[in-house]
């Protein structure tokens, strides 16, 4: 049950802005890391913790107001030149983000957020003190300081879980460190199952000074998808007004054309079938024609929103794993006005994040090794957006050592994953796909960040049920780039209804530039595959029966010229209906290789909707690599 009773809707407008807030701050804080003496960017992150620590006021969270303003005096005193940026203080600043961050996290389930994180409170005062804060300490001399945080949990109500949790891993890993000055605070804190308040008596006597700060080490798995991203806000969107009103004045305006239809139905029942009648008749349905579309496309407009806001989170994501990995990275963003389905961007966050996690940790060098291949020592990662047709593409890439299909080839070998006649059949664009194989990693070494062969398999996956592509493009020494092609939306798509075997099927329209006649004669063979020559292009000719392993049921007589990707390509058909816009909808429990969903057409029958893309790829796997396609289906 809500602790914030009648406060609810107050507290969901609070979430929805103030996580957006969260995360430009956090963008600011990284570029600020970059521009110290940037007084605007100083403002600007000021008055965004000072937001934030009003919003939390009138809702009486005491402990994000307590932690924000920490914060906002630290900015005031950056603000005022009384102190300087550096890496150090800002681990701090971040960590208090990610506390904020989750704590938003814990008010979306209708719950009061505890007190932060006492060591980040108490790396605030000292850099509000003057005092130097460190952030030298590898991951596990930072847990062996732990146990000073048990005395604010000691007084937490008896038989609270997380409490006991907390205290076994304050001092399980003191009694393991092999440091002379832990060891005397783990002894009389051996028996804390049996005494709680005895063993968080004695804990500020381990308590290191203040100074000591916690590695950034777990901030990239909190601010990536953010634990507030499953707050009410899934449930919500915001709609720019000006499309509000673009749909109500549709509806106005349908609502009058079905009058005027309603009054000439009336009349031909009455017998006046005059030809100004009919002619009013056919005017009045071309219109509501028109007005349909335009309402449907804004419609779908309003679900729209700028894939910005799912880029946003990255920077941060980025500069807390680099920091981790002790390399230099920029990750620079572009297209971030470029619009997605809402459905569809909260579905890329998780494969995102791994691609960029991959550039970072995989892709990227150390400092060290980029100097000796004569890069800069700071590397860029890139990652943007635009819309192409009717699809959308995102690229991530990174300027680091890219992949060597040879040795990504022995690697699969190594695991087991493919046989060595197989890994000899591969070409090289094929070894690149090896990445996706369930258990693939490079790295030989498991460590928090990777190795363990979990992740671009399951970036494939989660892409392709979003009726996407994803490929890959890598040249070693200089770099890689993992492309993912999207559609817009999964529910309204303009098509070409097309015949084949006397089935009605339906082709994005966004890949047809034109429609030509096929002459036998015209039909040349080059490599022993069949092309036309069109306008002096040479193009292949691929039957849409063939493609779909059915026996053509008669000669085609017409082909569509289409462009897929970076291919051009005639597909023959039998005939064409014409172009129509069509509302996908899946189909339940099965994904046949090519077929995207199924749709009504204006007859009743049903059409199925061709996933151009993972047709062409299956059929190119069929013909020259059998026994590959089955491992690595693209």
């Amino acid at each position: 049950m809500s602790e914030f009773g009648g406060m609810e809707e107050l507290l969901g407008d609070f979430l929805m802005e103030s996580t957006d807030l969260l995360s430009d701050v956090d963008n600011k804080l990284v570029e600020l890391e970059k521009r110290p003496e940037d007084k605007a960017l100083l403002n600007d992150i000021f008055r965004g913790f000072h937001t934030i620590k009003g919003g939390a006021g009138f809702l009486n969270v005491i402990p994000m107001v307590n932690l924000c303003h920490r914060t906002e005096n630290l900015f005031d005193k950056l603000r005022n030149g009384e102190m300087h940026i550096t890496s150090e203080v800002m681990d701090v600043i971040l960590d208090a983000t990610g506390i904020v961050r989750d704590m938003f996290g814990t008010l979306g389930q209708g719950l009061m957020p505890g007190d932060a994180d006492a060591r980040v409170l108490a790396a605030l005062d000292a850099a509000l003190a003057g005092q130097p804060v460190t952030a030298e300490a590898p991951a596990e001399p930072a847990a062996a300081a732990a146990p000073a945080p048990a005395a604010p949990s000691a007084p937490a109500p008896a038989g609270n879980g997380p409490d006991w949790n907390q205290l076994y891993q304050a001092v399980a890993p003191a009694s393991a460190a092999p440091a002379a000055p832990a060891a005397p605070a783990a002894t009389p804190a051996a028996p804390a199952p049996a005494a709680a308040p005895a063993t968080a008596a004695p804990a500020p006597a381990a308590q290191p000074p203040a100074v000591a700060k916690p590695a950034p080490k777990p901030a990239p798995a909190k601010t990536g998808g953010g634990p507030a991203a499953s707050g009410p806000q899934e449930n919500t969107i915001r709609i720019d007004t000006v499309r509000l009103d673009m749909v109500l004045n549709l509806s106005g305006e349908i609502g009058l054309t079905k009058n005027r239809l309603t009054t000439l139905r009336t009349e031909i029942l009455q017998g006046n079938r005059d030809t100004n009648t009919l002619r009013s008749l056919d005017e009045a349905i071309s219109q509501l024609d028109l007005l349909v579309g335009d309402l449907q496309n804004a419609v779908m407009k309003t679900r729209m929103q700028p894939i910005g806001r799912l880029f946003q989170k990255y920077p941060r994501l980025a500069r807390d794993l680099a920091r981790q990995l002790g390399k230099e990275v920029e990750l620079v963003l572009s297209g971030e006005e470029t619009e997605l389905d809402k459905t569809m961007i909260e579905d890329l966050n998780d494969p995102l994040v791994h691609l960029v996690r991959n550039a970072v940790d995989h892709g990227i060098e150390s400092p060290e090794e980029r100097i000796a291949a004569g890069k800069k020592p700071q590397a860029l990662v890139q990652l943007t957006a635009e819309q192409v047709g009717d699809h959308i593409l995102i690229e991530i890439t990174d300027d680091g050592k890219g992949m060597n299909p040879d040795a990504l080839r022995r690697k699969a070998i190594e695991k087991g994953l493919i046989d060595q006649e197989t890994a000899n059949s591969l070409d090289e664009k094929q070894c690149l796909q090896l990445i996706f194989l369930p258990g693939f990693s490079t790295k030989d070494q498991i460590s928090s960040v990777s190795g363990r062969g979990v992740g671009m398999d399951v970036v494939r996956t989660n892409i392709q049920k979003l009726n996407g592509r994803i490929d890959i493009s890598s040249a070693a020494g200089e770099g890689t780039r993992i492309s993912i092609s999207l559609p817009l939306t999964l529910a309204i798509l303009p098509v070409l209804v097309v015949r084949a075997c006397n089935q009605p099927f339906a082709v994005p329209l966004a890949m047809v530039r034109e429609i030509i006649t096929i002459d036998g004669s015209a039909i040349q063979e080059v490599s022993g595959k069949p092309t036309i020559v069109v306008r002096d292009e040479i193009l292949p000719l691929k039957t849409l029966a063939s493609l779909l392993s059915w026996e053509p049921t008669q000669k085609p007589y017409f082909g569509v010229l289409m462009q897929s990707a970076e291919k051009s390509f005639i597909l023959a058909i039998d005939s064409f209906v014409g172009r129509d816009d069509v509302v996908i909808k899946p189909l339940q429990n099965i994904r046949p290789k090519g077929v995207a969903g199924a749709t009504l057409s204006g007859d009743g029958s049903v059409v199925l909707v061709l996933d151009m893309e993972d047709l062409l790829a299956s059929s190119e796997s069929n013909n020259t690599q059998a026994r590959t396609t089955d491992m690595i289906a693209t």
